[in-house]
């Protein structure tokens, strides 16, 4: 008789046990989902670059000597800040210096032979002019007179032909001169030196047409910087030189850089014909861009418009169709809501219809079990 009593309460409590399993499974799982409360804000519309750009200088200048030598005279570094018009490279030019100073002294040579040719001139004009005054009293002949006439008339053109030559002296002095200066090397505007390829006593030559050397000195002007990105096509039309925009890097994760368009490409790229582009020039304008440097990595986003106190939800919220899943905290159910939206930018999206200040979106959408009418509790 115990036995019997002990085997019917194991079976009681199994099935107990079996009915409380199906009970619960067949009671509706509650999802946990993360959310987000609909509220008001400031959305500034965007579009963005498809690729990443780099920061380059508006002013970069690989330079050479124009003439080919040894280096003489190397008196910048690289790093160096120089300003326009100081030499940044003399080459050994005694040959030419030694040129210039005989041109000044055939100047001076050329000067004297005119000077002496002039005063013979003045000379025989005056002879000239006191002989036709002797003719007409008759105490002159006529081909005296004749013959002197014609001497200061030649003499006059030696002068004006000696004047001639110095002109031809000075010149020289000018050719001789440029030829010195082609073998200094000048900041052509104020900048940074990035790199010198070339040592103290090196021969450099400027690169032949057609072929392409490392320059001598590649100097940068860093004071004004932009970033040359591509906008796809579609957004292209919306962007136009003026607009403000900002600049993000992966050198400063947490710094934003303000900037404006300087240039939009007047033609589309085809380098992928699946994803045309145009190119966007963003000149940099931060007050803090002195930390940045040529070669950077950025991203760049041009403000389009700026939307002020308007209704707004994460961008990543809302799905394809305009969708987003609301979550009514009083029945504890979810429901996909259709709805109307307006500027979005990678952050946030404008609400214009569909939804309420203070309602609770679905942000974890692509979690499991999240649908219409699904059981759920915030996290």
């Amino acid at each position: 008789m115990k036995k019997n009593r002990k085997r019917i309460l194991i079976l009681a409590i199994i099935v107990l046990a079996v009915g409380v399993i199906v009970w619960k499974s067949a009671q509706p799982v509650t999802i946990t989902v993360s959310v987000v409360t609909v509220e008001r804000a400031d959305i500034t519309a965007t579009v963005s670059n498809t690729r990443a750009g780099t920061v380059d200088a508006c002013q970069r200048a690989g330079l050479s000597a124009a003439l080919g030598g040894n280096i003489a005279s190397l008196p910048v570094s690289e790093g160096d800040r120089v300003t326009k018009g100081q030499v940044l490279l003399e080459l050994w030019s005694k040959d030419l210096r030694a040129e210039l100073l005989r041109a000044e002294r055939d100047v001076v040579a050329s000067n004297g032979k005119a000077e002496e040719a002039c005063v013979r001139a003045e000379v025989a004009q005056r002879e000239a002019v006191r002989l036709q005054r002797l003719l007409k009293q008759n105490l002159s002949s006529e081909e005296e007179t004749d013959r002197a006439a014609g001497d200061a008339q030649a003499l006059a053109a030696g002068c004006g032909a000696a004047m001639d030559l110095v002109k031809v002296s000075e010149a020289r002095i000018l050719i001789a001169k440029e030829a010195v200066e082609r073998s200094v090397l000048r900041a052509p505007f104020d900048g940074v030196i990035a790199e010198i390829n070339g040592e103290l006593g090196e021969f450099v030559t400027p690169s032949p047409v057609g072929i392409a050397t490392p320059p001598t000195i590649d100097l940068i002007d860093n004071s004004c910087l932009y970033i040359s990105a591509p906008i796809d096509e579609v957004d292209a039309p919306a962007v136009q030189a003026g607009m403000p925009a900002m600049v993000t890097m992966d050198a400063f994760p947490d710094r934003k850089f303000t900037g404006f368009v300087r240039r939009v490409a007047p033609y589309v790229l085809q380098v992928e014909k699946q994803a045309r582009t145009v190119e966007v020039e963003v000149e940099i304008d931060d007050p803090g861009k002195s930390v940045l440097l040529p070669g950077y990595s950025a991203d760049v986003e041009v403000i389009l418009s700026v939307r002020e106190n308007v209704l707004s939800v994460p961008t990543q919220a809302v799905m394809e169709n305009r969708r987003v899943f609301v979550l009514d905290e009083a029945q504890g159910i979810l429901e996909e809501r259709q709805i109307e939206t307006g500027v979005s930018n990678w952050e946030q999206t404008e609400i214009l219809s569909g939804l309420d200040a203070g309602e609770l979106v679905v942000l974890s959408v692509d979690r499991a079990g999240v649908e219409d009418g699904a059981i759920a509790a915030r996290e």
